[in-house]
């Protein structure tokens, strides 16, 4: 095999190059998967809409555009050409033409800028770079746009100690510990629940959501994706619903119901 072309180039975290600013650039590929599938497992379907904090290059959005049905994809981005790199390289503007994303270069957390409710609300390593003044900014900015079964999954980098900071800090990042996530949570009435998913930079996913949905998002990832099998089971019913409600099906039901009970007499 040959090797990556980015390690060919000799690219790190933090260069000026559209997959390497984002963070460690062989890790790109990998983020991409693991956000998506953790999406999807947690119930992310083509039809729900999502919010990507800090979209970046479209690391995950090159698959979340194409995946989510159109105008239903929203990202938020300061770094304007990080979002047209992307599109250059990852997507196409075919794709753009197609799916109808909508992007923010807001730099202030402004969530609500799209002036949209969310299902799901997504910060990959964005917590891991923000002061605590930025984070709750955030949140309170994702209180306005969440509804009670909204999802929004996030990562830090846990620590022993709390950043003290009050600006951004990139590219290195800093730590929050569990407990501060837990609090700084309830601190905007809701709760934060730590997922068992691989992270390549060592970070902790949670999913950030409201008290009474907790434990639904609890059970949906302990399950391993029992949603998956809800959903297939739905379908069943529908379709079996459609066949039981044709003519010749109910004339056909009918008919041996009649012949039961003549063969009982």
């Amino acid at each position: 095999h040959n090797e990556q072309p980015i390690r060919q180039k000799g690219l790190v975290a933090g260069d000026h190059d559209y997959r390497a600013y984002v963070g460690a650039p062989e890790n790109y590929d990998l983020l991409s998967a693991a956000q998506f599938n953790l999406l999807t497992l947690l119930g992310l379907r083509e039809y729900h809409t999502l919010l990507d904090i800090g979209c970046g290059s479209l690391r995950v959005g090159k698959l979340l555009i194409p995946y989510l049905l159109p105008g239903k994809y929203f990202g938020i981005e300061p770094q304007k050409w990080l979002i047209e790199e992307g599109i250059r390289n990852e997507l196409s503007e075919a794709f753009i033409q197609l799916k109808r994303p909508h992007f923010s270069n807001d730099d202030n957390f402004t969530l609500s800028i799209f002036q949209q409710q969310f299902d799901f609300l997504l910060a990959q390593s964005i917590f891991s770079h923000t002061a605590i003044p930025q984070m709750e900014r955030c949140l309170s900015e994702a209180q306005k746009v969440m509804k009670p079964t909204s999802v929004f999954l996030a990562t830090y980098l846990p620590g022993e100690s709390n950043y003290q900071g009050d600006s951004w800090v990139y590219p290195d990042c800093i730590t929050y510990t569990p407990r501060f996530m837990e609090e700084l949570a309830q601190k905007f009435g809701m709760t934060c629940i730590s997922l068992e998913w691989a992270h390549p930079g060592d970070q902790q996913w949670v999913v950030i959501t409201s008290p009474q949905n907790a434990e639904q998002v609890s059970r949906v990832s302990l399950s391993g994706g029992e949603h998956i099998w809800e959903d297939k089971v739905r379908q069943l019913k529908e379709r079996l619903q459609k066949i039981e409600s044709h003519p010749f099906v109910r004339m056909g039901i009918a008919l041996r119901r009649a012949l039961k009970q003549v063969i009982r007499f």
